[in-house]
């Protein structure tokens, strides 16, 4: 098939594998061997360092196993298979950061404020926006071209949604929400 780019070739990287029990970190080195990669004695000279258990500040990227840190760029179980921490490996050398699957600390856990904002209709917002800025029912009625009886539902609807009992609670509220914030691009 003509056009179609090539596989990208694995360059081995220099690994140096840092671990307190002498057969683990045999066995990791083999894996990395095995995996094309050179082994460094220092972390110095090396592309990537691969930690178990061992902590250490490094210069270049660290893949961690079985380590809590977010202060590494890859942090594996300790129970990883070869090719997840090769994957990994390749991937802090080009620069990315790598968790296990179900563990994302706090890098990408939701963002939650602590009083989270009701869902209004833009209706209920137009009123809100009115109601903000003095106006009585009949003035908001005219303003939006519907019924004072609309304007008194769409009141009671964004104060029930809002757990207020006054159009001023609803306007403090909605403030401290930022829902009155115009909309910034």
């Amino acid at each position: 098939m003509k056009g179609a780019t090539p596989k990208a070739e694995r360059l081995p990287l220099r690994v140096a594998v840092l671990s307190h029990d002498p057969v683990r970190k045999h066995r990791l080195m083999q894996w990395m061997r095995d995996a094309g990669h050179d082994s460094s004695a220092s972390p110095a000279h090396a592309s990537v360092v691969l930690m178990d258990g061992i902590e250490i500040e490094s210069s270049v990227p660290v893949v961690a196993l079985g380590m809590d840190s977010e202060e590494y760029a890859a942090r594996l179980p300790r129970d990883a298979p070869a090719e997840q921490i090769d994957a990994a490996v390749r991937a802090v050398a080009a620069g990315l950061l790598v968790t296990a699957p179900g563990d994302l600390g706090s890098r990408f856990g939701e963002v939650r404020e602590p009083d989270e904002a009701p869902l209004l209709t833009p209706r209920e917002l137009d009123v809100l926006r009115a109601v903000s800025e003095g106006h009585t029912n009949k003035e908001i009625a005219r303003r939006l071209d519907i019924s004072q009886h609309t304007v008194k539902f769409h009141l009671e609807s964004l104060m029930r949604k809002l757990g207020v009992s006054s159009r001023a609670e609803a306007v403090a509220k909605s403030l401290s929400l930022h829902l009155l914030e115009p909309y910034r691009l």
